[in-house]
């Protein structure tokens, strides 16, 4: 029975509205007869995320998502997987799907313990998956005592699954059905499988990449990008999580549980020593043959580029090679010529911020030996000047400069190509939830950058998150784009920094307040680290990259 007690607030059409108690979203829904010009794939009720299938008891402010929102999409990847899922299961029963990372265009998947997947076998999935999804096949939610969820994941030989619910403190634990097929996810999924009509799947090196729609245009696939150096810096380090036996979530709360984090720690500040190094001996065998005097380190925000400079800078010692550093912030414009976004805003991050003529020609005289007096840009005056400073290469000096732009041609047109080496440094993710839930390398970033803004620059976490989505534009445009132009890729993730960042970025998101638009992806990322236990920051080394968004680094930050 329709009473005055019960009503939502619809934010789509700004509204309250009459609800059954014990009405679906879905149902909901279907009263707006057609008024919301939109398909929605889930919903937010009072700023969190749930399924359509969630039933209204009491009061809510309800916003229904399509394809076109950070949520709906996610949610739209998620159903597909497991789509993609139920079509191994039925096909290739035995084999265990591996949902790695996001790569390419899209998310590269394999069989766990096979070297290769056939043309044949992708092309059968493929096939299958269109076929479950034109039967347009509920996927039901469902929640049960986390005890009884675990059986069922035991005999569906979920082990990964059962691994990460035994280390993890939940009374309850939501899974999805899909036929006879249940699966656990890190958010809601739609309510059937009609709704996924836009993939695609196709081979991709060694395993096969699932295309979900394109995010711009979301009436056809994404499309395959080739990534073949992104790959290999992935798959090292899925290799060497092989040989110590680290996968996924579950195996790394155990090791902090069992009381052995600190040789975990070791072996991964090793394992970046051991790339640093290997690095540097390649810039200084080119070093000897008359290239790579100029060195350019790249990457996405909070991937690590500073220290990275820093801790190359010493390897690049003991190889008796001394770098100069440029900071290519001092070649800004005067700020009156700076170029502006799509809201009349400056814009920084473009590559045209830079006085490219400027600095070209200044590095051009270095190489040739000159001495060149060099800038300084005063952020307060936004004018550049020059105050007495300057710089020559001497024997065995190298330059070192660090910055979003640097593997973009156009920032070195005029500099010979054998004179430059090339570093892209970003933080990927290689420990997944499960085997089907993957860690997006973009919130390793986005917890860094919430700890780090709010230690050093008094920025809290819901300023961080308001300016996370322009960050993101800035680096597809200016610095994805241009990643396989490096000569070496620096994988900048610890398998531990996560169990680290947890206790540093769970006080400042509870702090978003509810009410404002970054609160749901404040709350996402708390449930997301809700899985993991948390690792005291003691054993980590003061040199250690984690150190650059912690503190307690031995290097010294501008």
């Amino acid at each position: 029975m329709i009473t005055d007690d019960l009503k939502i607030f619809c934010k789509n059409t700004e509204e309250y509205i009459d609800v059954d108690g014990g009405s679906t979203l879905a149902d909901i829904y279907a009263t707006l007869h057609g008024r919301l010009q939109m398909t929605p794939l889930c919903a937010l009720v009072n700023n969190q995320e749930e399924d359509l299938r969630y039933r209204v008891y009491r009061p809510r402010m309800v916003e229904y998502l399509d394809i076109t929102s950070r949520e709906g999409y996610a949610a739209y990847v998620r159903s597909l997987c497991m789509v993609l899922y139920k079509a191994v299961t039925e096909l290739f029963p035995g084999k265990r799907l591996i949902v790695e990372h996001s790569i390419a265009g899209g998310f590269y998947c394999t069989f766990k313990h096979e070297q290769g997947m056939s043309k044949t076998t992708i092309d059968e999935l493929k096939q299958r998956m269109r076929q479950i999804v034109d039967a347009d096949l509920p996927i039901v939610r469902r929640e049960r005592l986390t005890t009884d969820v675990i059986d069922m994941f035991e005999r569906q030989g979920l082990k990964d699954k059962v691994r990460l619910l035994k280390s993890i403190n939940r009374l309850y634990t939501v899974y999805y059905k899909l036929g006879d097929l249940i699966d656990s996810f890190s958010g809601p999924l739609v309510p059937s499988t009609g709704l996924i009509q836009v993939f695609d799947i196709v081979p991709y090196y060694n395993g096969m990449l699932m295309l979900p729609p394109d995010a711009t245009n979301p009436s056809v696939p994404a499309k395959k990008i080739n990534q073949p150096k992104m790959l290999q810096a992935f798959t090292d380090h899925i290799e060497f999580n092989k040989i110590i036996g680290l996968g996924d979530v579950g195996m790394l709360n155990t090791v902090v549980q069992d009381g052995n984090a600190s040789m975990l720690i070791n072996v991964a500040e090793a394992l970046h020593s051991q790339a640093f190094a290997k690095i540097a001996e390649e810039i200084a065998r080119r070093y000897q043959k008359g290239g790579a005097r100029c060195v350019l380190i790249a990457g996405p925000s909070s991937s690590g580029k500073t220290t990275s400079s820093k801790r190359l800078a010493i390897q690049l010692v003991t190889k008796h090679i001394r770098p100069k550093v440029i900071e290519l912030d001092n070649y800004f414009v005067d700020r009156e010529h700076t170029p502006r976004d799509e809201k009349g805003d400056f814009d920084y991050e473009s590559l045209y911020a830079l006085d490219l003529e400027q600095f070209n020609r200044d590095i051009t005289a270095l190489l040739a030996g000159e001495e060149v007096p060099m800038p300084t840009y005063n952020f307060s005056t936004g004018k550049r000047e020059y105050r007495g400073n300057t710089m020559r290469l001497e024997e065995n000096d190298i330059l070192l400069m660090e910055g979003i732009h640097g593997l973009n041609p156009e920032l070195t047109k005029q500099i010979p190509e054998q004179q430059k080496f090339r570093i892209f440094v970003s933080a990927l993710s290689t420990l997944n939830i499960d085997d089907h839930n993957w860690i997006d390398t973009y919130d390793a970033r986005l917890l860094r950058r919430i700890v780090r803004d709010n230690s050093y620059r008094g920025t809290n976490a819901q300023q961080t998150l308001s300016r996370w989505a322009s960050v993101r534009r800035g680096e597809e445009k200016w610095i994805m784009p241009f990643s396989e132009n490096a000569d070496a890729m620096f994988n900048s993730s610890l398998l531990f920094e996560l169990a680290v960042l947890k206790s540093y970025a769970e006080p400042l998101l509870r702090l978003v307040p509810v009410n404002k638009p970054e609160y749901p992806e404040a709350d996402r990322l708390l449930k997301f680290l809700s899985y993991f236990e948390p690792l005291d920051v003691h054993d980590i080394p003061s040199t250690s990259l984690i150190r650059e968004f912690l503190g307690g680094s031995t290097f010294h930050y501008s």
